[in-house]
């Protein structure tokens, strides 16, 4: 079992990457393949997958990534071929938001997710998630800020209702929350 693996990118495929540690090609399925760049060096935090017929290793930006695989791979009828494009097209945050509100429709949105995968999925790991803690984003802050003052809010009423913001939330829903606050 490998925990990560640490190489240069010398092969990008659709599917896969091929790393070089000490003259030795790993070929690491990772979700997205295109996110690497040619001859750098990454950490790539690997899962070693065991079947009769097949040896596989997945590999991930993060750490985080590779646990959120881990847990899709545990459910019932979720495969590593079902779990990765998941990763792939999803946010971390976004596929545990969605098990967690029992958002089907958010997860049928996924390659070879049905109604059935989807509410196994929710049954499974809802609940298991880690809260994170959420450090207020000052990108997100910004974005906030210039789309408040675009609608014509003053900058000092703005510094106010920003403390109370959740920045967990999309940017979308964030200005619905800022604009609650100011109106009041």
């Amino acid at each position: 079992m490998y925990g990560y693996i640490i190489g240069k990118v010398k092969q990008i495929s659709s599917n896969y990457i091929i790393i070089d540690n000490n003259d030795i090609g790993y070929i690491i399925y990772t979700p997205n393949p295109y996110s690497f760049e040619l001859d750098k060096i990454y950490t790539i935090y690997t899962y070693q997958y065991v079947k009769e017929d097949e040896i596989s290793l997945y590999g991930f930006k993060t750490q985080e990534e590779k646990e959120l695989f881990l847990k899709l791979i545990s459910v019932k009828g979720v495969g590593c071929k079902m779990a990765l494009p998941m990763i792939a097209t999803g946010s971390i945050d976004g596929i545990e938001d969605a098990v967690e509100r029992e958002n089907i429709l958010y997860l049928k949105k996924f390659p070879k997710i049905g109604d059935k995968v989807a509410r196994q999925i929710i049954l499974d790991l809802k609940g298991k998630f880690e809260k994170r803690e959420t450090a207020v984003s000052s990108d997100s802050d910004d974005d906030l800020k210039d789309t408040l003052v675009a609608l014509g809010y003053k900058k000092q009423d703005i510094n106010k209702v920003l403390q109370k913001i959740d920045y967990s939330k999309n940017i979308e829903e964030q200005v619905k929350d800022a604009l609650k606050l100011l109106l009041k």
